[in-house]
Parts: structure tokens; sequence; C-alpha cells
């Protein structure tokens, strides 16, 4: 058991850096292509930070640990909304754009009421046993190539001071030699934790959801969390809040997709109620942008959302 905690902790560290070396690179190569903050953030920075929930599902499929798979999105969803933005928005204001409070946000809320419909379909139409299916992650792409479009062909509206501020810009060779070397340490990493994971619910007799919406979920955000606090230090909204919310609509339509296509993912009844919670935090940081400061998530809001966070893990394991 002391082996399998060692190789999850090692595996965690491999996820941080090789996501850090993966975002420099593919933010420096944004850089070089013109493209808007919220754009890098809802994009390019997400899927960096993403990173390591991708390889994590992508090898928990291949093993069949379906209930990791599923489990580290929902958590990584709540983590990111509650704690994450929650704690940035303590340490700086988070201004919004338009873009981001009628396209993003609404997008991302999009994104977990359909996965709910697609994971109980069978449940809601005949009650039988419901699966999100090779068909279902095909349909989570689709969407996903659809939200690409729709936000490289209006990103010149979301261009608010172009100059990044996270990383330095660097060459084309090298840019390119970060995101293969980021890429390259994070497959070890994400072994590496599905792996030690497996083995520690095998040992100790936990449940694959439990792992996944706490441990790896948390342990999967850590890009997420060490970005967006990055940002909010350097008072760059736009790539903090991007960083989140496009993390959670990457997550759900391409990662849960690739998933299911590798292989389909039986529903876990109670993992509904998890993710009734991702849906209820997406639904309160849309609300919030019109309560208070019009499009600012202010420092009591975070305050709200961190407790919330609270709340939940508490009652997580009362349950």
């Amino acid at each position: 058991m002391i082996l399998s905690i060692c190789f999850v902790v090692l595996g965690f560290l491999m996820l941080l850096k090789g996501a850090n070396f993966l975002c420099d690179g593919a933010v420096s190569l944004a850089k070089k292509l013109r493209v808007s903050e919220l754009t890098i953030g809802l994009t390019i920075v997400s899927f960096g930070t993403s990173a390591p929930e991708f390889f994590v599902n992508i090898i928990s499929s291949i093993k069949g640990a379906s209930g990791i798979a599923l489990s580290n999105i929902v958590g990584s969803g709540i983590a990111n909304v509650f704690l994450i933005l929650g704690l940035c928005s303590l340490i700086y204001p988070l201004t919004m754009t338009k873009g981001v409070v009628w396209r993003a946000i609404p997008f991302s809320l999009m994104a977990v009421v359909l996965l709910a419909l697609l994971l109980n379909d069978g449940f809601i139409s005949d009650g039988s046993f419901s699966i999100l299916s090779r068909i279902d992650g095909l349909i989570l792409i689709i969407i996903f190539v659809l939200f690409l479009y729709y936000v490289f062909s209006d990103r010149k509206k979301d261009i608010e001071g172009f100059e990044h501020k996270l990383v330095k810009e660097h060459g084309l060779t090298k840019s390119f030699l970060w995101i293969l070397f980021g890429l390259l340490i994070l497959v070890l990493g994400a072994k590496l934790v599905v792996d030690g994971s497996v083995d520690l619910v095998s040992t100790l007799g936990i449940s694959e959801r439990i792992v996944g919406l706490t441990i790896i979920a948390l342990g999967t955000s850590l890009p997420e969390l060490a970005t967006s606090i990055v940002a909010a230090l350097r008072k760059d909204s736009a790539i903090a809040v991007g960083n989140i919310v496009g993390s959670n609509i990457f997550n759900v339509f391409f990662i849960l997709g690739i998933s299911a296509l590798i292989r389909p993912m039986p529903l876990i009844e109670s993992i509904n109620l998890d993710i009734a919670v991702v849906i209820f935090a997406n639904l309160i940081l849309l609300l919030w942008m019109f309560i208070g400061k019009k499009y600012v998530l202010e420092k009591w809001q975070g305050v709200v959302l961190v407790l919330s966070y609270v709340i939940y893990i508490i009652f997580f394991v009362l349950r």
C-alpha cells in the first residue's frame, strides 16, 4: 500500500510539471498566432491544464476503470468552480467579459446538463441500465468541434490587450519541444496515478467513485489551480476564468467523449447527485454575474464558493 501511495504522489508531481511544460509551450505558440487572451484561456491554456485529466481518463478507460474516469471529470468540475474560482476571486475580484458571461459559462452549463441526460437516457426512457455509449461519446466530440469553431470564428470580439502575462514567447522549435516533453511527462505521470489508485481501491476496498471524486479530481486539478492563481495574482481575469470554464467544457465534451469511444461507461447512479452539484455550481456562477457588480466575481462571492466546496466534501464524506 505504501508503494501505491508513493506512485500516486509521484504521478501527481509529474502531472503538474508536465502540464506546466505543455501549457507554456502551447501559450507561446498561440501568441505567434495573435489569439485573444480569452480565446487562449478557453482553448490552449485550458486544454493544457486539462491534460492530466485527459491522460488519467484515457489510461483508466483502457484499464476498464470507468468509475475513476467518470468521477474524475465530475469531481474536477466541482473543484474548478467552487474551489479554484473561489480562491482566485479572494485574491483579486475577477472581471468577466460578455463573451464569458453570455457564451462560455452557458456552454459549460449545457455540457453538464447534456452529460446528465446522456448518462441517464436508458434509465429515463424505460428504467433500464444506462451507459455513456460510444455513440454518446461521438455526440460529445462533435459538439466540442462545433465549440472550437464557434470560439475561433468569434475570437475578434474578445481581444482585450493581447500581451499574455504568464509565459515568455519562445521560438517555434522550443515551443514544440516543450509541448512534446510535457506530453511525455503527462503520460508517465497519469500511468503512475491510475496504477497506484487502482491498487489502493483493491487493497482498501474503496469504491472507484470515491477515489475519482476526491483524490484524483483534486490532483488532476492542480494545473488549473496553479495557472488560475498566477493569473489572478497578475490581475489577468481573462486567463483565470477562461482556463477554468474552458477546462470544464474540454473535460466533458472531449475527454469524456474520447473515454466513451475507448470503453462505454456504465452509469453509477450515486454520481447523479455529484453531477447535480456541478450543474448548481455553474448556475450560481452565471447568476452572480448579475448580482452585485455586474460581470464581476467579488471576494464575498468567492468566500461562498469556497465554503460551498467545504460543505460538499463534508457531506460527501458523511454520505
